[in-house]
Formats: C-alpha cells, structure tokens, sequence
C-alpha cells in the first residue's frame, strides 16, 4: 500500500516537454558532455540544468550557464568546453509552454533561430507597427544570452514576439547590424531590466524624443560606440528606473539638467565618455544617489561641495578629469555610508585635510592621485581598505605608510615619485603593483600571502638574496604566481633559490646587470609559462633542466653572453623565442 501511495507521487516531467529538450539538444555541439544527463530513461525533471514547477512538473526553466576562468596572463577565456551550436529560441517558446527561464551565459552560440511562421497565426501580423502575439510566450520572462562573444545576431526583429519579458540580457553579442534596437526593445511593455553592455551599438536614436519604457529599472548601455550628447528620451524615462550605466562610450557636452527627472536614481555610472564642462553642483540634489561614478572624462574646474550632501553614497569617483581646485573634508564630511572613493587628477588637485579629522566612513576601496607632498592624515584611520590605489602623485613614504600597506590586500602604487628605502620592508599584500616610482634601496622582502607581485622600472640595486632567499617569513610556504622585477639596477647572480618558489608561472628580470649563469635549479619550476631574463649580463649555456618546465611557452634571454647549442627541447614546447646575443 505504502509504495502504491508513494508512486502516485512520483515527479515526470511532461513528455512534450520533454521531446522539446531533447530537440534544443539535437541543436547543440557539447563537447564536455554538460547535456550528459538529457536522455530518457531519467526524469527531465532531474536533468542538469532544467528546472520543474514543484506541483506540475512542467518545465519552467532551462539554466545552463558556462564556468570559466581566465588563465592568468592569457588574454581570453578558453571556452573550448562550453556548448556551442544553435538555439531555436521560437521552438522553445512553442513547445515549452510553460517556459519562464532561460540562461545560457558565457556560451559559445554561434546562431539564434527564430521562426516567426512555427505558428499560423504568423502568417498576416502587420508587425512592426503594432506587436505580434504568434508565439504562446504569455510566462517566459527571462532571457540571459551575455558573454555568448562569438554570436552575431544582425536583427532584433524578433524581440517583440515574446511581449512577456522582464529580463532581457545581451551583453557581450554583437548588434553591430541592428540600427532599430530601441523601437524594438520599447515594445516590451513588460521590461524591468535591460543590458546591451558592449554590444557595438551606434545610434542613440536622438530624433526621438519619447522611449515607451514603462516598466523600466535598469538600463545598462556600457562599452559601445555612441558619439552623441544624451537623447531626449533618456530624461523621460520612468520614474522607476534606478541603474543607469552608459560608461565607456564616447558621450559627449556638458550634463544636462534634465538628469534631474530621474529622481529615483540610486546608480549612476557615466566614466570613460568626454562629458566636458563643470561638475554640475545640482548632481547633490539627487538624493537616493548610491553610485556617482563620472570618472575618465573632460570635467574641469573643482569638485562642488554640494556632492558631500548626497548621504546615502557608497560609491564616489571623479577619477582622471582635468580638475583644479582644493578638496577638503568639506566634500566628504556626510558620506557617512561610503565605501569606494575615487579623487585624482592628471593636473593640480590638492589635498587638504585637517590633520586632526576623522572621517565618518570606513572605505574598502580608496583611488588618490594629487599634486601636494604629505598624504592626508586621515588615511590611517581607515581599518577596512581592501585596495588601495595610488597615481600620479609625489609622496614621503616611511615605515607607518608601509605597515599600513601590509593590511591591504591589492596594492597599486603606480608612475609615482615616492621618497623611501624599502630595504626593510615586508610586503604581505594579495597583489602588489610598485612599478614606476623611482623606489630605491635594495629589494623589499615577501610573505607567504604575496600571489602577484611587480617591481619594475623603479631604481632599485643589489642582488636578489633578500626577495628570494631570506625564508625567515616564508616558513618554506609561498603563494607567488607572478614576480616583475624588470627595468631595474639589480647587480649580481640569478641565486640558487628557486626550489622555494615552485608556485611561479612568470618571471620577468630583465633589462637589469644581473650576471652569472643560469642556475639549474630554475628547471624546478614546473608551473613556469614565461621566462624574461633579456638584456642582463648572464653567461654560460642553456641548463638542460629547464627542459622540465613542461609548461614553458615564453622563453626570452635575447642579449646576454650565452653559449653552446640551442637545446632540441626548446622547439617542442617553447612557442616564443629570443635568443639574439650581442656577441
């Protein structure tokens, strides 16, 4: 009786839905097996990746997003092992009638099939004027294609065919081909977030002045090829729309005020465009404000103080614009809530600070470049800066700035001129970029918690000893991937200590007088992928256990005073070479 009782319970999915998984999968290349678990003796119910309603079994959604990783120092994902092919979006929409979800991220689909006539009722739309309704989509509400790179979709025309959506997310595809996208995207009545991040958008559609987005909360437009002023229809949008992003596209004039219609603004992202004139004081007026990030454009003049009124910022940047002026605690004294601030200036913005002023905020994340000589005092009262970024600057560095250093986890000090002999410094942070400071002395000691770590182009001198052999810290454990020591006056042999760093996968030590030979022990390197030692003075033949670095693929000792043959193994794995001697 019992197990009577309990099958009668048993979850199956619907057998056309089933079919209609089967059919997307008919479509699709998987080359790491991810759809391994789509045949039918298993519940569709309890296929990877498919959702079912709890109650009806039916099909509701359909999650197949790619994980990938970018290797580190390469400059593309390898998505090799991602699915690939076709989706014949209108045939899941047809058959999966009870479709709400579909995310198929960070893919690699090269086409998107849309049939409009799958159904009769196609067949006399007077589409585009008015909606079409031929495909039973009444529940289907979400749509993530972002980060499919390689898929080129040269018409939106079917967008309005499925007047249900809420979510509509394309980022990263390629709408190079598509000039009416926003007449198109307007006629999704229901449309609470939109992403056409770097999707090679031109046209901004300045002629219109009216966009129908009723539902509207999101709208992100970043990384694609506007050159205009801001559209009409942009401050007539709903009052319900709170994250407006069109960063890193080539917008231009001054803000205009009408930015004040979008009173419930909470994000507001503007960086990387060539906005010109004067920071408008009237941005303090936008209450809600969370974000104002107007970065990297051609704003002059100085920073209003009203713009310390906005209370609830978290985010704050006016980074890389061509300001003037004193910043002062007055700009920041109720932004009690903020956590990442961002104020520097490629000409002659000065700090100053009372030395005795505490701010009312904890910061996780502080971006300062400036023309006057101290660092503000107020910079060691910060406890949870997680990185810390400095520019363009000139600054005293002694043993309280470095001990503050070593409690953040990523370090960018970078085309600085800092005073101060880092001899005896530890370094403990994640990452750590010094490059281009002028630093002096000899070189600075790592700890375990080191991963990346670039010293180059500064004027340091003496021999490698106390970067690479002094284990006092190390305790004969260290996490050290990448190591740029280049561009510098470091004197002596390469050491014999490369047994502790088995972790490294590239070395960068050239352009520097570094003599002697090269030490076998650098054929302990097993994860090694890139080995600069150019220009430096080193001498003798290539070690034959270098071989043993399998994952070798840059190989540079291009004028040094090497000799002997050109081992055969370097032309079975190694796929850059320089070997240019100058004798």
């Amino acid at each position: 009786m019992f197990n009577t009782v309990f099958c009668s319970f048993e979850s199956r999915c619907n057998q056309q839905d089933m079919h209609a998984l089967l059919n997307f999968k008919q479509g699709v290349r998987d080359p790491s097996g991810v759809l391994s678990s789509w045949f039918i003796e298993l519940d569709c119910c309890e296929w990877k990746g498919v959702i079912c309603n709890n109650i009806t079994s039916r099909v509701t959604g359909i999650t197949l997003p790619c994980s990938t990783t970018l290797p580190i120092y390469r400059d593309q994902e390898d998505k090799s092992h991602c699915l690939t092919g076709s989706i014949h979006l209108s045939l899941l929409l047809l058959e999966l009638q009870f479709l709400d979800y579909l995310d198929l991220t960070n893919n690699d689909f090269l086409a998107l099939q849309f049939d409009y006539l799958h159904n009769h009722n196609c067949h006399n739309l007077s589409f585009p004027t008015s909606p079409p309704q031929c495909v039973n989509s009444s529940t289907f509400r979400y749509l993530d294609l972002s980060l499919n790179s390689n898929l080129v979709l040269n018409s939106l025309q079917w967008l309005p065919y499925i007047s249900s959506l809420e979510y509509l997310n394309l980022r990263h595809i390629d709408l190079s081909k598509e000039t009416n996208w926003l007449q198109l995207v307007t006629m999704l009545p229901s449309l609470s977030f939109l992403n056409m991040d770097a999707c090679q958008l031109k046209d901004l559609s300045l002629s219109l002045p009216y966009a129908n987005f009723t539902a509207l909360q999101v709208l992100e437009l970043s990384q694609n090829e506007f050159k205009s002023e801001l559209p009409k229809w942009l401050f007539n949008l709903s009052s319900t729309i709170y994250i407006l992003d069109l960063s890193v596209n080539h917008l231009m004039g001054p803000l205009p005020k009408a930015l004040l219609n979008l009173r419930e603004l909470e994000h507001l992202i503007l960086r990387f465009n060539n906005f010109v004139g004067s920071i408008p004081d009237w941005l303090g007026e936008l209450e809600h404000l969370q974000t104002l990030n107007i970065g990297t454009n051609m704003f002059s003049g100085s920073i209003p103080t009203n713009l310390g009124n906005l209370s609830s910022l978290t985010t704050f940047s006016v980074a890389a614009n061509p300001l003037t002026g004193v910043v002062s605690e007055r700009n920041l004294a109720k932004l009690s809530k903020l956590k990442e601030l961002e104020i520097y200036s490629y000409s002659t913005l000065i700090l100053h600070f009372d030395s005795h002023w505490i701010p009312p905020f904890q910061l996780e994340e502080l971006t300062l470049g400036f023309s006057n000589p101290n660092l503000p005092a107020w910079l060691y009262t910060q406890r949870s800066i997680e990185t810390l970024i400095i520019e363009y600057s000139s600054f005293k560095a002694g043993d309280k700035f470095w001990n503050f250093v070593s409690r953040v986890t990523e370090v960018q000090l970078v085309n600085n001129l800092i005073d101060g002999n880092m001899s005896d410094v530890l370094l403990n942070s994640t990452f750590i970029d010094l490059s281009s400071n002028g630093l002096k002395g000899s070189l600075p000691q790592l700890s375990p918690q080191v991963t990346i770590v670039s010293l180059s182009n500064n004027s340091f001198s003496g021999d490698l000893s106390p970067l690479l052999c002094d284990h006092k810290m190390l305790n004969g454990k260290n996490n050290l991937l990448f190591l740029d020591i280049s561009l510098n006056n470091l004197s002596g042999e390469l050491t014999n200590c490369w047994k502790n760093w088995k972790s490294l996968v590239a070395i960068h030590m050239g352009s520097n007088n570094l003599s002697g030979n090269i030490p076998s022990s650098m054929g302990l390197l097993s994860n090694l992928t890139s080995l600069h030692l150019h220009e430096n003075k080193l001498h003798g033949v290539i070690p034959s256990l270098l071989q043993n670095c399998h994952s070798l693929l840059v190989f540079n000792v291009r004028n040094n005073h090497l000799s002997g043959n050109i081992p055969d193994w370097i032309s079975h794995s190694v796929m850059a070479l320089q070997l240019r001697s100058y004798t």
